[in-house]
């Protein structure tokens, strides 16, 4: 499976984050059923424009000036971050990371190959892709040819021969002053950003693979430009299947950096959130469905992680897991009814339902119930195995900020109960209110 990673000019955001929490889903799941996965994940530390359409500016560059560091600096401090981001939400890091950096020659050779084969033509200095050369243009998207010449914009390409076609190579005639430049057949320039996933997915899972991720909004654009230049350069099927997760909306509107007001996982933990408890609200809606991100509801996901880890670990404190072959019909029902939803186009909040009900049935043995939690976070990824959390030993002056926020809750002084709060999580102190009380955790747990 191939996932489009993320490009790499500022943190990313929660919304983002669903994406990678989705596919790490998908991937556990195929484990959980006995397959291997080769999962590949590209990073695009190459300039890539503010529009999918090859308008706009170079988001890199522009976040380059914007901070007063180069573009290389740029790349590599967003990408260690991502991944200290995806490390916490407990997402798997895919087999191959590939960063398009690493890969401009495989660009160019696809670039050439597409040449050899007719389907591009050069104008104003750049090298396109002529979709009017490739009759399956739009398959993905369900496009239409007449909405294909209405896609003109209102500031026209004048070098394109169609409003949807896309640049392949890019030279130096598209900025004045660009800051990552590879010379090539073309003339010194650098790649358009749909050619880099095309092109390294096919240098590591072959001209034929399973299954490609990403977002719904690579559709109508970047994933219907992947497969006309893929299947274009190959003369063949280039992927069997499509996943794409839906939004995450905040205020009704999908969360976007360009919008402004989006929120990164930094975020949430600055505010006392363990970064699980966003993994466990994803879990809760189906991939194909609309998330909406509201405090009320990461506060309902944080009560009921708390409870499903408090849970588990007194599971933990009395029982030891058995084999499978020791557990009764009732159990192994329980099992098959999970395996069925997460079968069923990655039902994960039909799994959930079926973890409490497990977890809330007398009738099935504590052994039997830790045995079926561990088999099934597997899939859910939440740590679960590591649930034993001992509460840190306080010292005398942490002891008197947690009393006093205990008390100006109660005296309803939520503005000073915040302030508290903020200062204890800055000693490393994270404090989660529950309906059973308030829980105190060491930051790193």
């Amino acid at each position: 499976m191939y996932a489009c990673g993320p490009t790499v000019y500022k943190f990313v955001h929660i919304g983002n984050l669903r994406a990678y929490i989705f596919e790490d889903l998908l991937r556990r799941m195929f484990e959980f059923a006995g397959y291997r996965v080769r999962h590949v994940m590209n990073v695009t530390d190459v300039g890539h424009l503010t529009d999918d359409a090859d308008e706009g500016e170079d988001k890199m560059l522009r976040s380059a000036r914007e901070q007063g560091m180069t573009v290389w600096e740029i790349a590599k401090f967003y990408t260690d971050a991502f991944f200290r981001d995806i490390d916490m939400l407990n997402v798997e890091r895919p087999e191959v990371v590939c960063l398009a950096t690493d890969h401009i020659e495989d660009m160019i050779n696809l670039v050439r190959r597409l040449e050899e084969r007719g389907y591009t033509y050069s104008s104003g200095g750049n090298i396109y892709f002529d979709i009017d050369k490739f009759p399956d243009y739009g398959k993905l998207a369900l496009l239409e040819r007449q909405e294909l010449r209405a896609g003109a914009r209102t500031e026209v390409d004048e070098n394109k021969h169609n409003p949807r076609d896309f640049v392949l190579w890019f030279t130096k005639s598209k900025f004045e002053h660009q800051a990552m430049l590879w010379d090539s057949p073309w003339g010194k320039g650098y790649p358009g950003w749909h050619v880099e996933c095309s092109a390294m997915s096919m240098k590591y899972l072959g001209e034929h693979f399973d299954i490609h991720c990403g977002g719904v909004d690579h559709i109508p654009v970047h994933h219907t430009n992947e497969i006309a230049q893929s299947e274009a350069a190959t003369g063949k099927k280039w992927v069997n299947y499509w996943l794409h997760n839906e939004f995450l909306l905040m205020n009704d509107r999908k969360m976007a950096k360009s919008a402004g007001g989006f929120v990164t996982l930094a975020d949430l933990v600055e505010t006392g959130y363990h970064p699980l408890d966003y993994r466990y609200l994803c879990l809760g809606a189906h991939y194909r469905s609309q998330l909406q991100y509201t405090q009320e509801a990461l506060d309902a996901a944080r009560i009921a992680r708390t409870n499903l880890t408090e849970r588990v670990s007194r599971l933990m404190n009395t029982s030891e897991p058995l084999s499978a072959d020791a557990l009764s019909q009732r159990s192994k029902a329980y099992l098959d009814e999970f395996r069925d939803h997460v079968a069923t186009d990655l039902g994960v909040p039909r799994c959930l339902a079926t973890l409490w009900n497990l977890l809330k049935d007398a009738s099935i043995p504590d052994a039997e119930k830790l045995t079926l939690v561990l088999v099934m976070d597997r899939v859910f990824g939440l740590g679960l195995s590591e649930a034993k959390r001992e509460a840190p030993n306080l010292d005398e002056e942490t002891n008197e900020l947690v009393r006093m926020r205990e008390e100006a809750r109660r005296s309803k002084n939520f503005q000073k109960a915040d302030e508290i709060r903020e200062s204890l999580l800055r000693r490393g102190i994270i404090l989660e209110d529950t309906p059973e009380g308030t829980k105190i955790y060491n930051k790193e747990n």
